[in-house]
């Protein structure tokens, strides 16, 4: 049958209504991602906001090599707020001119094998004097050890204030000590025997304070040097502030005693018992 064009309409098909039988929609199968890699780089500027953060100055052209030896002195044990002190100490250990490998690994390494020390051990010994870090083992260091062990000091492993800087006291320094105590009327051991009672001695300048004291002792004081063999102790005070003044007030009221007893009492017992 012929169909005019003009006058039919096509059928509308529902898409509804006529579905395929069976049919399940194909599972979707997830693309594999890429790792997400994530990188930082720490920028010069952040590097020396760092470094300035833990007191150290450093020049952009440093940085790496004073963050090196920061790296390796946390692995030594030290944290953030021990390196202001070391700055502020001995500037020179964040300098080029110190090296890990070749400056501060033998100092360690001294500490523990010729001292016996823990790593906190000789951590706390560069705390009490930073500048161990860049004193040299051989010609330095270890040298000094055998000179104060071979007078018979004891305890110099011990990390105290008075044995990490006799550590670091160049030999010709604690020798010079004793020929000034020689030159003075003491034998060579009574001159060591003075510096093993008070090693601190080791410490003080010949000029400033062992001879001024010397001289008031002997000629104002008009003791015999052996009262230095008696009490080593006496170049541990002050002249102006201690050994004059007290002097002075006992020579008033006509009284003598032992230079010990003149000295170590407190004010207030001193000026009590003699007013």
């Amino acid at each position: 049958m012929a169909v005019a064009l003009g006058s039919s309409r096509l059928p509308i098909i529902s898409l509804s209504r006529h579905t395929i039988p069976n049919h399940k929609p194909s599972p979707v199968t997830p693309r594999p991602h890429k790792p997400l890699l994530l990188r930082f780089r720490t920028s010069r500027r952040q590097s020396l906001r760092y470094l300035t953060s833990l007191g150290i100055a450093s020049s952009p052209e440093s940085i790496a090599w004073s963050l090196s030896i920061v790296e390796f002195l946390k692995s030594k044990g030290f944290s953030d707020h021990h390196f202001s002190r070391l700055a502020a100490v001995c500037p020179a250990i964040f300098t080029s001119a110190t090296d890990v490998h070749r400056t501060l690994a033998p100092v360690f390494a001294f500490l523990a094998n010729d001292l016996s020390a823990s790593p906190e051990q000789a951590r706390d010994f560069v705390l009490r004097c930073p500048d161990l870090l860049v004193s040299n083992v051989e010609s330095h260091l270890r040298p000094t050890l055998c000179f104060l062990r071979n007078l018979g000091l004891r305890n110099v492993g011990a990390p105290t204030n008075l044995n990490a800087h006799l550590l670091n006291t160049p030999l010709e320094k604690l020798v010079s000590k004793i020929k000034f105590l020689e030159s003075m009327g003491l034998s060579h051991e009574e001159a060591v025997g003075v510096c093993v009672r008070c090693p601190a001695i080791f410490g003080y300048s010949v000029e400033n304070n062992m001879k001024p004291k010397i001289d008031y002792l002997v000629h104002e004081m008009e003791r015999p040097i052996e009262d230095v063999k008696k009490f080593p102790q006496y170049f541990a005070f002050s002249l102006e502030n201690k050994i004059k003044p007290r002097h002075l007030h006992l020579k008033k009221r006509g009284v003598q005693i032992r230079l010990q007893r003149m000295l170590v009492w407190s004010d207030e017992k001193f000026y009590a018992k003699w007013t």
